[in-house]
């Protein structure tokens, strides 16, 4: 899978292993530095997930690194990790030194930070929550410039170089005809899809509700669709459940074709990572949130909050999620289209198409001051607005 790095392109290195949602984001960051004359290498974890989600990111090096991570008090098994990372990640900067460092969050992104400084490279992170995560509070004092999803992160990182840029999706996550999307998927192309999803792994505690619900969904909803991703645990279990409703599913553990699920659903049923949100809001898809409750400092929560005060969403709490209360959302959205329409509405002001480019305008211009570096112009038919949006800040 790696690749081979020209040797006269200034090398960024960007950390997003861990789960889908450091992973997506730096991805779609990748692809525009590379369209600014950067060569680019993933620095992943060994998670099964991280190979699932990857493909084939063709132009892309990628290096797997040693899993790091803080549980609980368990100081010297990350110090462990964190050690053997950063010893691989100095071997691989040593042959190619970065000019630049990207950390999408996450402990495994710390190691490449440090030995980024070491090797004198420009060192940047993003967080995608409103609550930023440990990792990235602790890594924050060790960057040159941080950037966030969403503008009240920046204060927690209390970094003096803050910049609110949103969390960067993928070019392929455009709204565009629902019944096309279905199609792509191997569903009708003339019938509502509800999407059950809960992040890059799957969520037991969605799925087990989703179950119980499924004799009301038989009677009010059997002429929809659903497509279910349950994460590998949950995959027969759910699959045999909707052939026992005779309910009509696409049942999938993960699904790469993210953009052609949020295309097809005509609303969905989801945790509340970032990086999820800023992909249903490029898609215009109205969601009821069930935020994932041990996720640290509870900013799933936070983020379904801000989502569900603007209207963009629905949020309920795991421990309120019943079949009744859940029920009712579903049957809400599903009986009123205009509900559905202005909650689109709603979440897609939440989109913010220039995330990556104003990233990588930033991480470009610090580069260049840095090492001296020349970069291509942006094309003259940029839009001024958003030129002024991305001057380094």
């Amino acid at each position: 899978m790696d690749t081979e790095n020209p040797t006269s392109q200034p090398l960024v290195a960007i950390a997003c292993g861990g789960t889908g949602g450091h992973l997506f984001p730096g991805l779609a960051v990748a692809r525009t530095l590379t369209e600014r004359g950067c060569a680019v290498s993933l620095l992943v974890s060994p998670k099964e997930v991280d190979q699932q989600a990857l493909g084939d990111p063709a132009g892309l090096a990628v290096e797997v690194l040693p899993a790091v991570g803080l549980t609980g008090f368990g100081y010297f098994a990350f110090l462990r990790g964190f050690w053997r990372s950063y010893r691989q990640v100095c071997r691989l900067f040593h042959r190619h030194p970065p000019a630049a460092v990207l950390a999408m969050g996450g402990f495994t992104s710390a190691p490449p930070v440090h030995a980024g400084k070491k090797f004198g490279a420009a060192t940047f992170l993003h967080d995608s929550n409103t609550i930023p995560g440990r990792a990235n509070r602790w890594l924050a004092r060790f960057v040159h410039q941080a950037f966030v999803g969403f503008p009240s992160a920046g204060a927690r990182l209390r970094h003096p170089r803050v910049l609110h840029v949103g969390t960067p999706v993928r070019p392929e996550f455009a709204s565009g005809d629902p019944g096309a999307f279905r199609q792509r998927l191997g569903l009708r192309s003339d019938r509502e899809v509800l999407l059950i999803m809960g992040g890059s792994q799957g969520a037991s505690g969605i799925n087990d509700v989703c179950l119980r619900m499924l004799p009301q969904w038989k009677t009010r909803l059997a002429r929809w669709q659903f497509l279910h991703l349950t994460g590998a645990r949950d995959l027969e279990r759910v699959r045999f459940a909707y052939h026992q409703h005779g309910l009509t599913a696409a049942v999938h553990p993960f699904l790469r074709d993210m953009p052609a699920a949020l295309g097809a659903a005509s609303f969905a049923i989801s945790r509340a990572g970032g990086s999820s949100l800023a992909e249903l809001a490029a898609m215009r898809c109205p969601v009821i949130l069930i935020p994932y409750p041990a996720a640290a400092d509870n900013h799933q929560y936070f983020n379904a909050r801000a989502f569900a005060d603007a209207g963009a969403a629905f949020l309920l709490e795991q421990r309120e999620a019943t079949p009744e209360r859940l029920g009712a959302l579903v049957l809400e959205l599903a009986d009123q289209p205009d509900t559905r329409a202005r909650m689109a509405d709603a979440i897609h002001r939440w989109h913010q198409p220039t995330a990556a480019a104003q990233m990588t305008e930033a991480m470009l211009t610090l580069m260049s001051n840095l090492h001296g570096l020349k970069f291509p112009e942006l094309p003259v038919s940029a839009d001024k607005t958003d030129e002024k949006r991305l001057m380094f800040a």
